[in-house]
């Protein structure tokens, strides 16, 4: 699309956002597509639109995502925040801040500081005692979870974002969520999925939702056993492109049961004898490194069983 698509985008934003207060001296955290350009809010337009400074992952890539839209922002209004700099860039911006000027911050795709840059330049701006203004908008994490249905009203989920590259701190990892009894939520780039379908493995008939290219051309969302997905990379070459978010469901009560070490219940059970629920549980957790959540649920069984 080309920026004359989005002139009545623009107008609009200036009529449903315009009247809005735009505080000075706060950082606007903004939520930008995570692939169609679309997928972008009326007030994110706004606030791109205005702020006086852009504060961006990559300056590069947004310079392109606000003349997409229509937007011109001089080279001076924009510096860099990555993941390389961002402790320093930090201060920069919190100087900025206390000059009374707006400051927004994108990453290169969706919502910034989960899995993307940005915590850090939050927690300092944070720190500083200045305002922070998130603007909620694409998340390739919700939109997994919202076509997964692995999360109902009684459930929850984990994110767990990017497990370790090193092969046998991945293998730790999944064994880890094996019992898990909530939705896991995973991210992965292309050049490491076959490892990661790999390590999978192990989850055996486990349900994985695997989600790729959301909201793009070549958008693709599978719900299969998490020991085929190895297999369905290797059928079609195209498979293994693009970005991944996985959601792993949550396991059935037999797998939670399987899950939990004979050391591991012996050890809550002592612990259960002289402490309250919820810290005999912590503990456990603690000292035999199994998840907590597991443990939580047995302890209640045994609980319900005196």
């Amino acid at each position: 699309m080309n920026s004359s698509s989005y002139a009545s985008a623009l107008l609009a934003a200036q009529d449903a956002a315009g009247t809005q207060h735009l505080p000075t001296g706060t950082l606007y955290v903004v939520a930008t597509p995570i692939g169609n350009l679309a997928d972008i809010t009326l007030r994110a337009l706004h606030v791109l639109r205005f702020a006086d400074v852009l504060a961006c992952e990559d300056t590069r890539h947004t310079q392109s995502l606000l003349r997409a839209y229509g937007i011109e922002k001089s080279g001076a209004s924009l510096m860099a925040v990555h993941q390389h700099n961002e402790q320093e860039a930090a201060q920069q911006v919190i100087a900025r801040l206390r000059e009374g000027l707006r400051v927004a911050y994108v990453s290169d795709a969706g919502t910034p500081a989960v899995s993307d840059p940005g915590a850090r330049l939050v927690a300092a701006v944070r720190a500083a005692g200045l305002p922070v203004m998130p603007l909620p908008g694409a998340s390739s994490v919700t939109a997994a979870l919202s076509a997964a249905g692995a999360v109902d009203e009684s459930g929850g989920f984990v994110f767990a974002g990017f497990l370790p590259a090193k092969t046998s701190e991945r293998a730790q990892a999944v064994q880890s969520l094996a019992g898990e009894p909530r939705a896991v939520v995973l991210l992965e780039a292309p050049h490491r999925i076959t490892a990661l379908a790999d390590a999978l493995l192990v989850l055996g008939d486990r349900a994985l939702t695997v989600a790729r290219e959301i909201s793009k051309q070549f958008e693709q969302i599978v719900t299969l056993p998490a020991a085929q997905f190895a297999d369905w990379l290797a059928a079609d070459a195209q498979r293994s492109r693009g970005e991944f978010v996985l959601v792993l469901h949550p396991a059935p009560r037999a797998a939670q049961d399987n899950a939990l070490d004979p050391s591991a219940l012996r050890t809550l059970d002592l612990l259960l004898a002289e402490l309250p629920l919820k810290t005999a549980v912590k503990l456990a957790a603690d000292i035999t490194g199994t998840p907590r959540n597991a443990l939580y649920e047995k302890a209640l069984e045994r609980k319900q069983q005196e």
